[in-house]
């Protein structure tokens, strides 16, 4: 799989009911996926689900079939989804989100892709926007890399606020500005 990021042939689209299934088998078949260790597992709110039936059948399944939501494709293949949602849609306040479910597909270059169109498809679509946030957790370490790696910058960091396994743990906030993302973006896709 090395070879999506050299080829650049990463993909947001609609989510569809085959790639439902895919996103069922490799992200929600299994008791504990390594991809809840990361994506906030202090909510302990993951659950297996035991066929494709019941999956598209979930809350899980009608979010990523959303509006708000888009599949990421790499290599042809569904690996994961982005979201956006409104903290504030009167006041502008929109934070977006991403899981890659295989493990063994990080590292690849695939998210920090993603999340790039996924920005500049959100500030294309709500022009009034000026501000897009993130919000992850110090225990993950790897995403706070790739929010900084494509330009937003740490906001606040709410200390000792995610208690997981025995230990406290910082909410750590995340943003760009729309001027910011445009200066920066021209040099983004040259890399």
């Amino acid at each position: 799989m090395a070879s999506l990021v050299q080829t650049n042939k990463v993909q947001l689209l609609p989510f569809s009911k085959s790639y439902l299934q895919t996103i069922w088998k490799i992200g929600f078949s299994t008791e504990k996926p390594e991809w809840t260790k990361w994506n906030a597992p202090y909510f302990n709110d993951y659950r297996p689900f035991q066929d494709n039936k019941s999956f598209e059948e979930s809350p899980v399944a009608t979010f990523l079939m959303g509006e708000d939501c888009r599949c990421i494709v790499a290599g042809d293949q569904p690996v994961g989804m982005v979201s956006k949602s409104w903290v504030d849609e009167a006041t502008r306040w929109l934070e977006i989100g991403i899981v890659i479910y295989d493990e063994q597909l990080w590292g690849q270059g695939i998210a920090t892709i993603a999340l790039k169109m996924w920005v500049d498809a959100i500030f294309n679509e709500i022009s009034a926007l000026e501000h897009i946030g993130m919000t992850t957790w110090s225990g993950n370490q790897a995403m706070m890399v790739v929010a900084e790696k494509i330009g937003f910058l740490k906001e606040g960091q709410i200390r000792k606020v995610r208690y997981y396994q025995g230990h406290y743990y910082d909410s750590v906030k995340y943003g760009v500005l729309r001027e910011e993302w445009n200066a920066k973006s021209e040099s983004f896709y040259k890399n």
